[in-house]
């Protein structure tokens, strides 16, 4: 079927479903919602037989929804309508919740509901629920969606009010009043956008990534607000009855940063209150690396916020991985609860008043983490791409030697969209895995593509299911450590070594003026993306092109894609 997506970005839902109709054999193009005349210029250009709406935040136009079967994802179940869908949920502290999608008419949400998907509701923020919950609600949802239009089933959809604006009055903390649970409440259903607006020390800012903290704050003399140390970025802030960390800030006018980079010298004279390399989670508390130890295999998790690894955070996963192999025959890589790695840290990067030489840095360290991944020759490695991940975060993946992904998760395995060639050893890694043609066609297209569909190509070794992924995942670990492996490891990485570097090498001279040179498009590219500058017109990469064309890389450094994370 001739489909199109009309979406406001092209974002992790959007994704889902752009790559799972893919996979089902669909012709799929995609039409952001810039203006009627430009949707409507599209539209009849393309001719789609149905028009669906994973992500639209703006209004439709009669002129698309008479003409075209016209398909909107609403994030709420029936009888939910308007926009915050999901702050809402939230803030009722509902333990189902679920997704619909409704034929548009000329009723705000209230066309008749030809799929819906409930869910369980986690106790999280909102980005992640949708990340989540929302993003695996819609692939079911996709699944029941084509046979009820084929079959003219429908129910009508509940009439009720319309939810009022979740204005950040509904938002403000109150920290003489709030206690901490509020706080996390609050900061949760207001994360990844738009945050909630406060003032920390004496700078207006939105805050975002809460974790409540278990030991600091018993002090009933300290002022609520009063921050009481620093970690990794986030700082930590005295309530009521406790205390919470806040990982990142956003100014006024600027972008999400972490707390300290926004808050620098007004910080001197707050202690850094470290933790082991290793966090045990013997107690509540904010870090970003831990492990579990199951039989043979650990886990090393990484919870670095939105996928994003700055210079300092790559050095302590390197360090990381160096000691782990030492403590177990198998390591696995998991990454985080909503990201497995999305590469370096392009907000730090473009805060920074020596970019070229922080990018360097970054992607250097970047390589270092690679490196110890790739000639761990003691145990087996193994990459769970159980969250999705893109650029550099999917090449450290393809160091391993085994390469797993859970079904639905999304993997971007390319750099152009931001004006850079990539290093992470990709061109060793990914040609040994897909080839040279299919190698230079993922970097080429910039598309996403299923974990499905990168096992079919080569990338993954194995793809197990969203309900048991997590057994299948440690059957499969467990069972991978052998001798002779182990033995031809080290045989085949001493034997290529040379190789092997000197292609990272060949990858890093690129890479020098993309970041050194005043004129390298991704200065430019980098700062439309951190400061979330909305596309002027869809990218050619995502319009479907007869015959699967290739795309040039001038029409890659002139995309201007709006990259929404919520």
């Amino acid at each position: 079927m001739k489909l199109l997506l009309l979406v406001t970005a092209f974002n992790s839902q959007t994704q889902v479903v752009y790559t799972r109709l893919k996979d089902k054999g669909h012709e799929v193009s995609v039409c952001f919602a810039i203006s009627e005349d430009q949707m409507l210029e599209e539209i009849e250009e393309y001719e789609p037989e149905m028009i669906l709406c994973p992500f639209l935040k703006a209004y439709l136009p009669s002129s698309i929804y008479k003409n075209y079967p016209t398909y909107i994802f609403h994030p709420g179940p029936r009888g939910d309508r308007g926009s915050n869908a999901l702050e809402y949920a939230l803030q009722s502290h509902t333990k189902e919740w679920g997704i619909v999608v409704l034929r548009a008419n000329s009723d705000y949400d209230g066309g008749d509901i030809y799929a819906k998907v409930d869910f369980k509701v986690r106790d999280t923020y909102k980005a992640s629920l949708y990340r989540q919950e929302v993003v695996q609600a819609s692939l079911e949802a996709l699944d029941t969606l084509f046979e009820n239009i084929k079959n003219d089933t429908s129910v009508p959809q509940l009439m009720n009010p319309i939810h009022e604006q979740f204005t950040q009055a509904k938002r403000s903390i109150d920290w003489t009043e709030d206690n901490t649970q509020t706080i996390i409440d609050k900061i949760h259903l207001s994360d990844s956008l738009p945050g909630v607006l406060d003032e920390i020390l004496d700078v207006p800012c939105y805050l975002y990534g809460v974790h409540r903290e278990e030991k600091l704050g018993s002090d009933a003399s300290v002022s609520p607000k009063t921050i009481l140390a620093k970690r990794d970025g986030a700082i930590c802030l005295k309530t009521v009855d406790g205390a919470v960390w806040i990982t990142h800030l956003k100014e006024l006018g600027g972008f999400k940063l972490p707390a300290t980079y926004v808050l620098k010298e007004k910080l001197q004279g707050i202690k850094e209150e470290r933790l082991p390399l290793i966090f045990d989670k013997s107690y509540e508390t904010f870090y970003e690396v831990s492990m579990e130890k199951r039989d043979n295999v650990v886990y090393l998790c990484f919870g670095f916020h939105n996928g994003a690894m700055s210079t300092a955070q790559c050095i302590r996963l390197k360090y990381a991985v160096e000691y782990l192999k030492t403590q177990c025959e198998v390591l696995v890589l998991v990454g985080g609860m909503d990201f497995f790695s999305n590469g370096i840290h392009l907000n730090i990067l473009e805060d920074s008043a020596k970019q070229g030489e922080d990018g360097w840095a970054n992607i250097n360290a970047m390589n270092d983490l690679v490196s110890a991944i790739l000639y761990a020759d003691e145990v087996v490695t193994i990459a769970s791409f159980g969250r999705n991940a893109g650029a550099g975060g999917v090449f450290m993946g393809l160091a391993c030697d085994y390469v797993v992904g859970k079904e639905g998760v999304v993997l971007n395995p390319h750099y152009k969209t931001l004006g850079l060639s990539g290093s992470e050893y990709h061109t060793y890694t990914l040609p040994k895995r897909v080839g040279e043609e299919m190698s230079k066609k993922l970097l080429n297209d910039c598309l996403p593509l299923s974990v499905r569909k990168a096992k079919n190509v080569g990338m993954l070794d194995e793809v197990f299911t969203h309900d048991n992924y997590y057994e299948a995942l440690h059957t499969f670990a467990k069972s991978k450590y052998d001798d002779d492996f182990i033995w031809n490891k080290q045989d085949y990485l001493e034997e290529n070594r040379d190789k092997i570097e000197a292609l990272k090498e060949k990858e890093l001279a690129v890479m020098h003026p993309e970041f050194w040179s005043e004129e390298s498009a991704f200065h430019t590219l980098r700062r439309e993306f951190v400061y979330k500058l909305c596309t002027r017109e869809t990218p050619e990469r995502l319009k479907y092109v007869e015959g699967d064309c290739h795309r040039t890389d001038e029409n890659h450094n002139e995309e201007r894609a709006c990259m929404n994370t919520a």
